[in-house]
């Protein structure tokens, strides 16, 4: 995972730090609200990824609701900007693919509600 971490870094321009986190959110909610075949597929082949999931501040609820726009909610209440979500979550959603496969991947995205928009 320190090779999607260095990636997030580089290419979006944040800490790795704040990358981790972000990530762990992100992998968290798709935990959450995945179908659960596809995420155990995914996170079977993310052996780091339960981790990254324990160590993250919760993501979603509150008085903005849940779902996509909860995640949205709480990476920017980490100080991340739109343009930066959308980059550690194409980022994440490549690294997956790449990990655990397309069809995996895929299904967990539009298995969700509005993230095919956002990766």
């Amino acid at each position: 995972m320190d090779e999607l971490f260095a990636s997030i870094a580089s290419n979006v321009g944040i800490d790795p730090e704040l990358a981790q986190k972000a990530v762990g959110m992100i992998l968290g909610f798709l935990q959450k609200e995945g179908p659960a075949e596809q995420i155990a597929q995914m996170m079977a082949a993310m052996p780091d990824a339960q981790a990254l999931i324990d160590g993250a501040p919760e993501a979603g609820g509150g008085l903005l609701g849940g779902g996509v726009m909860g995640l949205g909610s709480a990476l920017m209440g980490m100080g991340l900007g739109m343009g930066e979500i959308s980059g550690v979550a194409k980022e994440t959603v490549a690294f997956a693919r790449a990990q655990a496969g397309e069809e995996a991947v895929d299904q967990v995205i539009a298995a969700i509600p509005g993230l095919g928009q956002f990766v």
